[in-house]
């Protein structure tokens, strides 16, 4: 028999609760210094890649796609894409988008240990979380507690996916205003607001973790809990 979820309402809502925040500050910050043009008229695109001529690396290249917030590096492709705020704009805002992504790109062409972890444990996590909750209800149905804890070990992989996560993000961060102070792309006032841009950013991902922890919690005491009835 499957009890009341009150374990969604005082773990996940919580949690939920702070991921919105996160989310909002990050839309705030990158709104607000999306309207500050930087002293020197640099754009996203021309950042991107005074961050790739830092660290030396030639094999990547710099486009424009749709949408607001979609910036990415492919490491597959060796691509940075930029939205259409950031790509062609001198804002503070771009320029710290920007330089976060080419940060990834330096991650990979040094071999960053944290990163390495993070690609070589993705395929695990997409089985964890397709497969690792329907394995622990049908364990659950048939009264067969290994299941149920094989699912819930799959399960957890997506929270161990967000917590490595971090590392990454807050390293890409970390290189691109170190690039920023050391090469002057960004002047004072500018760089402060850069980094509350990244800032930001970097508290959706804590936030990210919070939610996925909540939901491990929640699962391993609503499982375990009917499991033992």
């Amino acid at each position: 028999m499957l009890y009341p979820d009150i374990y969604y309402f005082i773990l996940v809502i919580p949690a939920l609760i702070i991921s919105m925040w996160a989310q909002y500050k990050v839309k705030s910050n990158f709104n607000k210094f999306s309207s500050v043009l930087n002293s020197r008229g640099i754009t996203g695109a021309a950042a991107a890649q005074a961050i790739l001529s830092y660290y030396n690396i030639a094999d990547v290249s710099v486009r424009q796609i749709a949408g607001s917030l979609t910036d990415n590096f492919n490491p597959q492709t060796n691509v940075i894409s930029l939205s259409q705020s950031v790509y062609g704009s001198s804002s503070i805002a771009a320029i710290g988008v920007a330089c976060h992504e080419a940060g990834h790109a330096a991650q990979h062409a040094e071999g960053y240990t944290p990163i390495k972890i993070r690609n070589t444990i993705i395929p695990i996590c997409k089985i964890g979380s397709a497969a690792g909750l329907p394995l622990a209800v049908l364990g659950l149905i048939l009264s067969f507690g290994p299941l149920v804890y094989l699912g819930l070990g799959l399960y957890a992989t997506v929270f161990v996916f967000q917590l490595v996560t971090l590392p990454v993000e807050f390293d890409a961060s970390k290189r691109a205003l170190k690039v920023i102070e050391e090469t002057g792309l960004l002047y004072n006032e500018e760089i402060d607001g850069a980094r509350k841009v990244l800032q930001s950013a970097a508290l959706t991902y804590v936030a990210s973790m919070l939610v996925s922890l909540a939901n491990l919690l929640r699962f391993i005491l609503r499982f375990t809990r009917n499991s033992r009835r």
